[in-house]
């Protein structure tokens, strides 16, 4: 079983001690998939879409590294937090004071931008994630470690 896997039946089983409603059944029909579909996510023999791992994450409420292995920590720290909503706000800015925005020749509709935003929140996230790597250990907070 891979990494993936093993958190989401460690999570799923965790939510299942504080209710039973919590089945695989139950977490596959807020993510949209089979349960067949979500026991094979657990099982390590099927790779979920980027677009599912973030439903997951955000059903089970943590970071989409720690669903990966690439973090132990289940949760964004507030600055980081801070960091991305800040930089969306900004990315959002540009996106609305530009005149003419468009997409392919044709003016981008909202869903097309809260599409945008939202990929660029994702890529915020993973940048935020790769700099890590880079920052000398010792000035790095102890629990991202």
């Amino acid at each position: 079983m891979n990494v993936l896997g093993k958190r989401l039946k460690t999570l799923r089983e965790e939510k299942k001690k504080e209710n039973s409603k919590y089945t695989q059944s139950y977490f596959a029909d807020l993510v949209g998939v089979a349960r067949t579909t979500y026991t094979a996510y657990e099982n390590g023999t099927k790779q979920p879409p980027m677009e599912t791992v973030n439903k997951l994450a955000d059903v089970f409420k943590v970071t989409t590294d720690y669903l990966y292995g690439r973090s132990n920590s289940r949760e964004h720290t507030a600055k980081e937090e801070k960091d991305i909503a800040k930089r969306l706000e900004e990315f959002k800015k540009d996106l609305t004071e530009q005149d003419g925005l468009s997409f392919m020749g044709e003016p981008m509709s909202e869903e097309a931008i809260e599409s945008l935003t939202d990929a660029m929140e994702h890529i915020f996230r993973q940048t935020q994630r790769i700099n890590k790597k880079y920052i000398p250990k010792k000035y790095r907070d102890k629990e991202n470690d």
